[in-house]
């Protein structure tokens, strides 16, 4: 059992414990990822079929990982569980069952952008304007309703005679669906919430699906919400051998509908399961897991879990004041310049912020210190070129869709305006003029001849034939700017993400690529094969990642912990000061040797200059962890938060 070799005693026990309901809670860089493809492939070496054994995570890059680290397990020879998202999971049930309830074989999944644009038609045909409802919100507030289950008749028969965005929102919702229905498209949320009311009103269909995955695995269980419990029970529920990993101290995305509860009374759901806790942290040096413990024992709704490492102590926490949020980034970005120089690689290290606003000047900054970086946020898949090839593509797979037409007749411009589509949607074609008859017939002809081509063809083919005969390779690349050839090769680059789907020909695997397009996270960017250097990102976009070294800008009160939270907690309980909290574990842990907490002691909020206050969460630092450079050599004080308050009232800047 040489596959054992190299886990401690507590993930042993988790690879070898086969049978019922288990909870794993797993401190940060406790190799949890490496727990779970291991008990995957004991279990086929024990006997089980691969068929059998379900798991999920929850970004598709994770999933990706996962499959392949299995699949290196197993050899080339062997099948591969099924491993996906939720969302994967969710549209893999419907693919097969969805016929049941109404849902089209080949239906093309909404991306946010896609669902707030819907929305903000049905907001213009209420004669809403955006001032006074965005579409953002109303979708926001959907997306929560369809997260406790309810469906848009109920949502209107409880708003219709409430206020004024409920009452809108109710409106907006039943267009919405006519929309979707009429594209043959679901949304995000109903790749959750339509699968749920499949299997709990199709009891035939409920106990196939439980008879297929005998083994089920969920990661990062601490971030499932109502909708992704009820799923996950339904399927255990014949045979309980559920296997859920979470750490509650990374719970960050309440805010959006995560429950903390599906992991923290796990063995009230299942009182027979065992419960099993890796402590022994692998990424980081012992500094940052004692300073990574200090702060998050402070929080009370949580299961007590002490991390520990065999590492040594490492270099301290370096805690760096700066004047303004200008000369923050621009020490980021000189210190970075430094490492670099002496030899790490810029993809090692990551600057993460807590709101987006402050990523401006940390751009100015890097730009002018010449250190290369991207951004996380504006997804791969979410570039017009990238939309515009993908319109093409699910025309191709089913040409009924409208909205996918418009895009498409605009890519490039081939003289088909909106008022001419229109006429063809409302079934006018004899009134059209014959020049723009002229020019549909060719737009049609084209995307008849992709459909036949996409009946064969691999998904990385196809992408490459909807590129030339769509006309884009011309418009982009060979007529087009610098600019339009830069988009061009990221419309070559989607071939290159096809291409993991050419496992599987025709339609079918040009509908799993569309799938994945429509529910890449941010994270997906780092697989994009992008320009490299240091990464940029949200907090919450990092959760998952490990960097050998990290800045986390912004550590002032108001700003992390944010000013928001804590205002309104839930019943009970200051759960959103908590998260916060967590928030800030989750960035601290994320570093491996080094990391570096800055601050500014004036900061430009919403156009007003605001005076810093260091953040609250300083003060759970231990002095001895903490260097402040040449300003810190004084005699020691209670916290690294009074060494940062002592540091801002003297009359000093730092250059």
């Amino acid at each position: 059992m040489n596959y054992l070799d190299g886990l401690n005693d507590a993930q042993k026990r988790a690879v070898l414990a086969t049978q019922g309901p288990i909870s794993v809670l797993a401190g940060a860089g406790s190799g949890k990822t490496r727990v779970l493809a291991t008990r995957v492939y004991h279990l086929i070496r024990e006997g089980v079929r691969a068929e059998e054994i379900l798991a999920v995570t929850f970004t598709n890059k994770a999933a990706r990982e996962m499959r392949e680290r299995v699949r290196t397990m197993l050899g080339d020879d062997t099948s591969v569980p099924f491993i996906a998202t939720f969302h994967g999971l969710g549209r893999e049930l419907l693919e097969k069952y969805g016929s049941t309830i109404g849902i089209p074989r080949f239906f093309s999944v909404y991306d946010r952008d896609d669902s707030e644009k819907a929305i903000g038609a049905a907001l213009k045909a209420l004669d809403v304007s955006v001032k006074e409802l965005s579409p953002r919100a109303v979708l926001g507030r959907i997306s929560r309703a369809k997260g406790e289950g309810m469906r848009a008749n109920e949502f209107y028969e409880k708003n219709s005679r409430s206020s004024f965005g409920g009452r809108i929102a109710a409106e907006a919702w039943l267009r919405y669906e006519k929309t979707l229905k009429e594209e043959k498209a679901l949304d995000f949320d109903d790749l959750l919430a339509l699968p749920v009311r499949l299997l709990e009103e199709h009891a035939d269909i409920r106990k196939e699906a439980q008879s297929r995955w005998r083994y089920i695995h969920i990661d990062e269980y601490q971030d499932t919400n109502a909708l992704q419990g009820r799923l996950t029970n339904m399927l255990a529920a014949q045979h309980k051998n559920l296997f859920v990993v979470g750490d509650i101290d990374q719970t960050i995305y309440t805010w959006r509908g995560a429950t903390i509860e599906n992991l923290l009374e796990f063995d009230k759901t299942y009182p027979e399961a065992e419960t099993i806790i890796l402590e022994r942290n692998y990424r980081s040096t012992k500094n940052l897991v004692d300073a990574a413990n200090a702060v998050i024992a402070k929080n009370k709704n949580r299961k007590e879990k002490y991390s520990t490492t065999e590492q040594g102590s490492g270099e301290p926490i370096v805690i760096h004041i700066a004047s303004s949020a200008e000369d923050e980034a621009r020490w980021i970005a000189l210190t970075i310049r430094e490492l670099m120089k002496n030899g790490s690689r810029p993809e090692d290290i990551a600057i993460l912020f807590r709101t987006n606003f402050q990523s401006r000047a940390l751009e100015e900054g890097l730009l002018r210190a010449g250190v290369p970086y991207k951004l996380l946020g504006t997804r791969f898949f979410g570039r017009k070129e990238v939309k515009d090839a993908l319109a093409w593509m699910r025309l191709a797979m089913d040409p009924s869709r409208e909205v996918d037409k418009i895009r498409a007749a605009a890519a490039p411009p081939r003289g088909i305006g909106a008022v001419t589509l229109g006429k063809l949607a409302a079934g006018q074609r004899a009134a059209l003029r014959a020049g723009d008859l002229a020019k549909v017939e060719t737009f049609e002809q084209i995307i008849e001849e992709l459909s036949v081509v996409s009946d064969t063809a691999t998904p990385s083919e196809f992408v490459k034939v909807v590129i030339e005969k769509s006309g884009m390779r011309r418009a982009l690349a060979e007529e087009g700017s610098a600019e339009d050839k830069e988009r061009f090769e990221n419309i070559e680059e989607l071939a290159s993400v096809a291409a993991r789907y050419d496992h599987v020909p025709g339609k079918e695997g040009i509908a799993l690529f569309l799938a994945e397009a429509a529910l890449a996270s941010d994270q997906d960017e780092l697989d994009q094969g992008e320009k490299t250097g240091v990464t940029l990102m949200t907090v919450h976009a990092a959760k998952g990642l490990e960097f050998d070294t990290v800045f986390v800008s912004g550590m002032e009160e108001g700003l992390f912990p944010h000013q928001g939270m804590g205002e309104s907690p839930p019943a009970g309980g200051d759960r959103d000061e908590e998260e916060e909290r967590r928030l800030f574990y989750v960035a601290m842990t994320r570093a491996k040797t080094r990391l570096y907490l800055t601050l500014a002691r004036v900061r430009k909020i919403y156009g007003t200059d605001s005076c810093a206050e260091p953040s609250s969460f300083l003060a759970d630092i231990d002095e001895s962890l903490v260097d402040y450079g040449e300003y810190g050599k004084q005699e020691p004080v209670i916290s690294a938060r009074d060494r940062a308050r002592s540091l801002l009232d003297d009359d000093w800047i730092i250059k």
